[in-house]
């Protein structure tokens, strides 16, 4: 009777984004190709506790799926794992989910779990690690908010579909000379709204890091219009915070989880709209910047990311976590990767480019302009 070959696990935790299909494309292959048997956890962490819900992978399974957004496994951000409420407030998951979770993975021979997913998800990755289990880690956001790696996979997709949104709100601002506030994610860390406002043509951007208040932001429109412009497209994160300190929230659904933000584009809109009597219109971008097909970049990323996983767990090297460090794929501890957050750096190359194009970080006023309060 043939030796049974070892396992491989994997699972996409957190929010949805492009790329993590080709991840488990990787995953599955390169481990196909060193003698592995891949099955894929359904639903997140949920899927490693009772009731076990898990499926084969193998490269007839992945084969088509690199081009497809989402996660052929699906996900979770919420449910019996959690241990990320907020910022810096980590949490202990119960000792019998893990102990569940390891005395799963013993019974399904599996050697070596790949837990993709962000800040929240490689937390929990983390303590199955310290509980015993064989773990590697791949990072997983499109807010780039991993301190880690130079990019997350995700990003980029996200980044895309937000300069698109630009490039047509740019075309109907013009034509009705209207003020157009686009609102995009990033909780702590603005770095899409940086990339696709630089990249889209944006005129205003509003980040987290950089403290703002609505006299700059009506400025920045009152020169555009001294100088004939009679539109301008604001981009603002939903993290960030209005003049004061407050983050508009958009709901709380009860659960033990992060508050959910968002609507703070609303408000910039009005705002501006009750100051200079000019027509405003938000959009908000919400989850289309989660869908669809991932980028060139990232599928060429995340494919990187799932052969390194696979290495890690051939060379025994478990609580790691994968990492970009161009032009390098490398590894770090999960600990220090979920540490701390990558932020935008206000003193940035690209901060900077943008400062020098004359685009407005709502935190100091163009040289003509005024605003009445």
């Amino acid at each position: 009777m043939p030796a049974r070959r070892p396992r491989i696990g994997i699972l996409t935790g957190g929010g949805d984004c492009p790329g993590l299909n080709a991840v488990i494309r990787a995953v599955v292959k390169s481990g196909h190709r060193l003698g592995y048997e891949t099955v894929g956890f359904l639903r997140g962490y949920e899927g490693l506790v009772d009731p076990v819900a898990w499926t084969p992978l193998d490269p007839t399974v992945v084969a088509n799926i690199l081009t497809l957004g989402g996660t052929i496994i699906g996900s979770s951000n919420s449910g019996r794992f959690t241990a990320l409420v907020g910022e810096n407030d980590r949490v202990a998951i119960d000792p019998k989910l893990l102990t569940a979770a390891a005395t799963t993975l013993e019974q399904l021979r599996i050697c070596g779990l790949v837990c993709v997913g962000g800040d929240g998800s490689l937390s929990i990755a983390q303590q199955c690690h310290e509980h015993g289990m064989p773990v590697v880690g791949v990072p997983k956001t499109i807010d780039n908010d991993l301190g880690a790696t130079a990019f997350t996979f995700g990003f980029d997709s996200a980044v895309a579909t937000a300069t698109d949104a630009l490039d047509r709100l740019h075309t109907t601002a013009a034509s009705h000379e209207r003020v157009m506030v686009l609102e995009v994610m990033g909780r702590h860390a603005g770095w899409i709204a940086l990339h696709a406002g630089i990249a889209g043509g944006g005129d205003v951007i509003l980040l987290p890091e950089i403290d703002w208040d609505f006299d700059h932001v009506c400025r920045a429109v009152t020169a555009r219009e001294a100088e004939g412009k009679r539109y301008t497209l604001v981009v603002v994160a939903e993290g960030a915070r209005l003049p004061g300190g407050a983050s508009v929230h958009a709901g709380d659904d009860g659960k033990r989880r992060q508050v959910r933000l968002g609507g703070v584009g609303e408000v910039v809109a009005g705002e501006i709209a009750r100051r200079l009597g000019r027509e405003v219109r938000a959009v908000v971008l919400g989850h289309l910047q989660r869908g669809g097909a991932p980028t060139t970049f990232d599928r060429v990323l995340a494919t990187q990311f799932g052969a390194h996983a696979v290495r890690l767990i051939h060379e025994g090297r478990f609580g790691e976590m994968v990492c970009y460090r161009p032009p390098d794929i490398a590894s770090v501890p999960i600990a220090a990767a979920v540490s701390r957050l990558s932020l935008v750096d206000v003193g940035s190359s690209a901060v900077l480019a943008a400062r020098s194009l004359g685009i407005s970080f709502g935190d100091d006023p163009p040289a003509t302009g005024a605003c009445a309060g």
